[in-house]
């Protein structure tokens, strides 16, 4: 049994350490991180699962972008640490934390990732929506929250000035 709560500043370093764990070395370097530098991430939408120790066992953030003008959530990273993997926590803190976007009037989020794995929660290829290179443009997808939430956005994600609302 795990709480999934909000990532609070106390939890912040414990995260950066997970992402470290679980991702390659050089992680920062790829394009969707140079749309994150100087940008804060979507707080309420981060999440952190601990088991009954308080150990931190996975970790999801958010952060808002531009594609092609509109605003779009782009998730990730999502990480479970090694020896959890497997449980289905990922899947927890994924559907947890879109619930709350949708809640929370987001209407469309994005990622960069394998579709195989994330098309059980409702992400599709997204035609027409450029990331920065290298991207293989095969892994970015993506999820209407609202109703007709990607119908006529595309164009290129770029990074998304301060003073955002989910209604722009």
């Amino acid at each position: 049994m795990y709480e999934l709560r909000v990532e609070n500043a106390q939890d912040v370093h414990e995260v950066e350490a997970l992402f470290d764990l679980c991702f390659a070395p050089g992680r920062e370097a790829l394009s969707s991180y140079r749309l994150r530098d100087d940008v804060g991430s979507v707080a309420g939408l981060n999440h952190v699962a601990r088991d009954a120790e308080g150990i931190l066992s996975g970790a999801i953030r958010f952060w808002p972008v531009l594609v092609g003008g509109s605003l779009a959530l782009l998730l990730g990273p999502v990480a479970v640490h090694p020896t959890r993997q497997g449980e289905g926590l990922a899947a927890e803190l994924i559907q947890a934390s879109l619930t709350q976007a949708r809640t929370e009037g987001w209407a469309r989020v994005m990622l960069v990732g394998d579709a195989p794995y994330y098309r059980r929660f409702g992400f599709e290829k997204l035609d027409g929506v450029v990331m920065p290179p290298p991207t293989n443009p095969d892994r970015v997808l993506g999820r209407a929250l609202l109703p007709g939430g990607w119908r006529d956005v595309a164009g290129d994600v770029t990074r998304c000035p301060s003073g955002y609302s989910p209604s722009d």
